[in-house]
This record gives C-alpha cells, structure tokens and sequence, in this order.
C-alpha cells in the first residue's frame, strides 16, 4: 500500500460510497447517484462536481471486490511503476476526456434525435474510465513478446463491444484505452519486465 497510496486511498474512498448506496433507502440512492453522475445535465450544472465525484462512485455496491481487484491488477502497478504523480496524471486525464467526448456525442444525438432527450440525465459513473487507462499504459511494463499479446487482448476487449454495442460509455472506454496508450512518453526511462527465461543446463 505504500508503494501505491493514490491507488488505495482512491479505493478506500470508493468502498465508503458503496457503502453509503448499501445502506440507504432507495430514494436516497437515486437521489445520490444522479448528483454524482457525469451525465448532461450534471456536467452543464455542477461540472467540476460531475467530474469529480463521479470518479468515486459505483452504481452497484455489490460490485467493491471487482474493483478491489481491477485496481489491484491495473492501477497499482502503474502506480508503483511510474509513482503517483504520473500515475494520476494518466487516469484523470483519461476520465475527464472521457467524460467529456462522450457526453458530448451524446448531446450530438440527442440533437439528432437519435436517443431519447432522458439520456441527459442518466447515470454515468466514471470509475472505469481510469482503468482503461492504466491498462493502457501498462502495456509499456512488458517485454515482448507478452507486451503485444496483452495489448491484442486490450483492443479486442475495448473495441469489440464499441464496434457491435455502440454505447457511449463503450466510446468512453476506448478513448481511456487510447489515452493510457498515448501516455507512452511517460514510461520514458523506465524499464519493462523482461519475461523469465529457463536456465541454461551445465
């Protein structure tokens, strides 16, 4: 934990609103989830609020352990890898672009009439965002040839869904994907793993 404290005080902060949603009636829960959300209407309203809290919100409690171990898996070692400063430099950027490109294709559509005018107000929860991101980025930790097998794993998981759901937040994702990628400049002076080889007989 001392290695990654962003990392885990980011967590920490996200089990204390889950359970705040456990524990609340269901109004209240409504209620708490659209005033965090990033959605159109909260980002026209309370912007720097939308981008901020949404970053700190889950929609289902029951999904803490999921992300206990996503941030385990993605944001630690990036975090640990690149230290905090970069590391937070990556998944914010990431989140607020994000959030924004997306609700702004949304507000494209609405104006299109192609979704319904409620989409202004649905919920929209960020906190995958910057796992994207950080996914994104550690693709620099590994040597070849595990370095582009994780990154073929990567594009098939992010741009599949964009390419058959076409949701928003599967736009969301892929543009978080795209800027832990772009972040590449930095890992500069910082070294792969190398994968383990066999050793060599006598």
């Amino acid at each position: 934990m001392r290695s990654s404290p962003g990392t885990h005080v980011w967590l920490a902060v996200i089990a204390i609103t889950s359970l705040v949603i456990a524990l609340a009636p269901h109004g209240l829960e409504t209620y708490l989830l659209h005033r965090n959300s990033s959605n159109l209407h909260q980002l026209a309203r309370h912007p720097m609020r939308a981008l901020l809290g949404s970053a700190f919100w889950i929609e289902n409690p029951a999904d803490l352990l999921l992300y206990a171990v996503l941030f385990e898996v993605f944001h630690a070692p990036v975090e640990r890898w690149l230290g905090t400063p970069k590391w937070l430099f990556t998944v914010a950027t990431a989140h607020i672009a994000a959030t924004l490109i997306s609700q702004q294709v949304v507000l494209v559509a609405i104006r299109l009439h192609d979704v319904p005018r409620s989409m202004a107000h649905v919920v929209d929860i960020g906190v995958s965002y910057g796992l994207a991101a950080s996914a994104g980025i550690l693709t620099y930790r590994l040597a070849n040839p595990w370095r582009l097998l994780y990154l073929a794993g990567l594009l098939a998981f992010f741009l599949v869904p964009l390419v058959t759901d076409r949701t928003y937040t599967d736009l969301g994702h892929a543009i978080s994907l795209a800027i832990g990628l772009a972040c590449y400049p930095l890992t500069r002076g910082e070294k792969p793993v190398a994968p383990e080889r066999p050793p060599v007989a006598h």
